[in-house]
């Protein structure tokens, strides 16, 4: 590893936490201006990332001689998270002749995004920023790719004849055993199988295979039946419509028995690639992430007017609402293309008649309750307050129910076109958990999720049921949830943390709950990314 990364490592840290995957990143930039007359620039694109405020620079990019076009050829490795924002900054330099140094390079303008922006859109293109923010005519292009090992499966179906009989009284009752023989000549236990039918991965098939025929005791003292090996390349061509079959061998038989030809046939019946997609793979296709937002308005909560109050709007200091609210938001607006989202309020009586509502749009426009960008939900809440009364009680189901019907639809299209998240804000414990589990466990059949934030020092224990953590959440009826969509944390959990560590753990099982959706349904992404690459042992990868 070079000195840069050994420096931007000591500099932030090592990631404690596993990423979700790895991105590379290549790098293009569009008219940058001749030095004068006579010369073009030296270009070199530097990258940074900010950690607590401050950047630092993790890697930079060759030096192309004479290039107001340049297309690098050095690729950037990166570790992607999607529950934490990560900024990166794209500076460019003209680096002169003779000198790689940056001290006396020209500064040619820098571009800010986040990772989260690239790898939604794949190719982010934005006007370089010189001194002063002012747009020149340059632009830079950066192209993401997931890196990643291949996390397909292959699924084998073998049969056998004229295996040898083990039991002196009845038919040998046969299992198989799938190894890979590893680069150092051992052998790693891959699959045992009840039947003849096998699932492995991919990867796996990657090495040469040995399969062990045995004969099944009680007592579990197997009787070795024979052993054939093969390879990846092998049982493909089954694919063609070629059978293929091998002879199984006892090896000692083969040593000691003169006229021994095989302990029996293995016959491959099929053979089935079944391709897994990753949450990149969906993000990269084409799969918007819809954000939605419920804020408590019961009386619980107090009066707004007051200092006390869970709503009370501080001049410089966010509320807890609004701290969960920006946390989470700014994560998930990178994923949503048009930036609008939904903001929904339940529990209060609303104008013009005063009644109570457990859905109401908080923009007060019940045909588009959607707000412009996370900002403008946070002034839509703010709006809001002086024009509602808080009331109760604490019912989050129609909400669900709400966000649910329009997960509905998505589903119906039958692709990866839309993902829903809808993010709860409450201060207490539920009134209706009876018609909420009810809802989540409907909820769980469709392309969302549901996050709830417990705010202020309830106690919250009897919301941990929703999480599903504990147990499998069941509705009324005893109908289990399909999967698990719901991830419930406390606010005051993280009073003396970051709200990036707030957002880190309730976005942390989304990617993980998107792909279980779309793969369980047999959906593949909508535009399906190039392959992707193996992961190279010889590219460093850089850190936040």
């Amino acid at each position: 590893m070079s000195n840069i990364y050994e420096s931007a490592e000591a500099t932030l840290g090592f990631i404690s936490s596993p990423c979700l995957t790895k991105v590379e990143l290549r790098v293009a930039c569009r008219g940058i201006s001749d030095r004068d007359a006579l010369s073009k620039p030296d270009p070199c694109v530097v990258l940074k990332v900010q950690s607590h405020g401050q950047w630092f620079e993790v890697d930079r990019t060759e030096v192309i001689r004479s290039s107001s076009g340049p297309v690098f050829s050095k690729i950037f490795l990166v570790d992607y998270y999607f529950e934490e924002v990560q900024r990166l900054r794209f500076e460019l330099h003209d680096i002169s002749s003779g000198n790689n140094g940056l001290r006396d390079a020209d500064f040619l303008g820098a571009m800010e995004c986040t990772l989260g922006q690239i790898v939604s859109q794949r190719k982010l293109t934005k006007a370089l920023l010189k001194q002063g923010n002012t747009v020149g005519k340059s632009s830079i292009t950066v192209t993401a790719e997931e890196l990643s090992g291949n996390d397909d499966y292959v699924e084998l179906s073998f049969s056998a004849r004229k295996l040898d009989d083990k039991d002196f009284f009845s038919k040998s009752d046969p299992f198989l055993e799938i190894f890979r023989i590893n680069d150092d000549g051992t052998e790693s236990l891959v699959h045992r199988t009840e039947v003849t039918t096998c699932t492995i991965t991919h990867s796996e098939m990657c090495y040469l295979l040995l399969g062990s025929f045995w004969d099944w005791d009680s007592n579990g003292k197997h009787d070795f039946i024979g052993e054939f090996q093969t390879t990846f390349k092998e049982v493909r061509t089954e694919q063609e419509g070629k059978q293929i079959q091998w002879e199984c061998i006892n090896p000692k038989y083969q040593m000691r028995k003169k006229n021994y030809r095989n302990s029996g046939v293995v016959i491959l019946n099929h053979c089935k690639i079944i391709k897994m997609y990753s949450f990149l793979d969906y993000i990269m296709g084409g799969c918007q992430i819809q954000f939605t937002v419920a804020v408590d308005f019961t009386a619980s909560n107090g009066d707004p007017r007051n200092s006390c109050s869970l709503h009370y709007i501080h001049p410089y200091q966010p509320n807890e609402y609004l701290k969960a609210l920006v946390a989470v938001g700014e994560i998930c607006q990178d994923y949503d293309s048009d930036k609008m989202f939904p903001a929904f309020g339940f529990g209060a009586l609303i104008p013009p008649d005063f009644k109570v509502s457990h859905d109401f749009a908080v923009n007060f426009d019940e045909d588009n309750p959607e707000c412009a960008g996370i900002q403008g939900v946070v002034e839509a809440y703010q709006n809001c307050l002086p024009k509602i009364q808080l009331y109760g009680p604490t019912n989050i189901a129609p909400i669900i129910q709400k966000v649910a019907s329009s997960a509905s639809e998505e589903m119906h299209t039958k692709e990866a076109m839309e993902y829903f998240i809808l993010l709860i804000l409450t201060d207490g414990v539920i009134t209706d958990m009876a018609d909420t589990r009810e809802a989540i466990v409907h909820a769980s059949h469709l392309p969302m999720s549901v996050i709830i934030v417990g705010v202020g020092n309830a106690d919250f224990t009897d919301m941990q049921i929703l999480d599903g953590d504990d147990g499998i959440l069941r509705s009324p009826k005893g109908e289990p949830v399909l999967r698990d969509i719901v991830q419930f944390v406390p606010f005051k959990d993280f009073k003396h943390a970051s709200p990036a560590a707030l957002a880190k753990s309730v976005l942390a099982e989304v990617p993980n709950q998107v792909v279980d959706y779309y793969n369980a349904k047999g959906i593949k992404p909508k535009c399906i990314p190039r392959p992707r690459t193996t992961q190279r042992n010889d590219t460093p990868t850089l850190f936040r």
